[in-house]
């Protein structure tokens, strides 16, 4: 099911949810129409469980990179350079399935925007730690605000997963380090 529901993602990411159909669904799944149906009811179900399966790797994704580091400014700096690199190459050109519900589905289906809100909640807070812990271990000055920052860098992240899926390049150390001046 997991298998499947990574190739779910792919085409979410890669279309968008209104151009995508059941037809591409099942061709990228590997199952038959009447198996999706009978598993997920329809499109939209696929879509949710497809949500979450992306949420939970990209969030184990994220918390693996903080982990690398060894203060809260280090992992900080892990977790921004892990949104460089999923921004570029061909993962940044299929795109952020949050973003991209963001945009097209938050205005016409409550459901989804709670979903987005509370993903990006959940980014935001779990950013915010870490520059408490950095403020903790002295790594992160006094005067930085964790909340505010917080949110200005979930700003910044997002917005990489755009300029990834426009094509643009990113020179993500050049990046990661005027990023890190909000810590400074």
């Amino acid at each position: 099911m997991n298998t499947a529901l990574d190739r779910a993602v792919r085409v979410f990411c890669e279309r968008g949810y209104h151009a995508t159909s059941i037809g591409d669904l099942t061709a990228a799944m590997g199952l038959a129409t009447g198996s999706i149906y009978k598993a997920f009811r329809d499109k939209h179900a696929v879509f949710l469980a497809a949500f979450e399966r992306y949420t939970a790797i990209r969030q184990a994704q994220t918390r693996s990179a903080a982990a690398r580091g060894t203060n809260g400014r280090e992992r900080v700096r892990n977790v921004l350079l892990s949104y460089v690199e999923h921004s570029q190459g061909s993962e940044g050109r299929r795109g952020c399935l949050v973003v991209g519900s963001a945009v097209e589905l938050s205005t016409v289906d409550s459901g989804i925007a709670a979903r987005v809100t509370a993903q990006l909640r959940t980014n935001e807070n779990f950013i915010a730690g870490l520059i408490r812990e950095g403020l903790a271990d002295g790594s992160i000055p006094d005067h930085v605000d964790a909340d505010d920052t917080a949110r200005l860098m979930i700003c910044m992240t997002q917005g990489l997963r755009v300029v990834g899926k426009a094509r643009l390049p990113l020179d993500g150390e050049r990046l990661i380090g005027v990023a890190m001046k909000l810590l400074a």
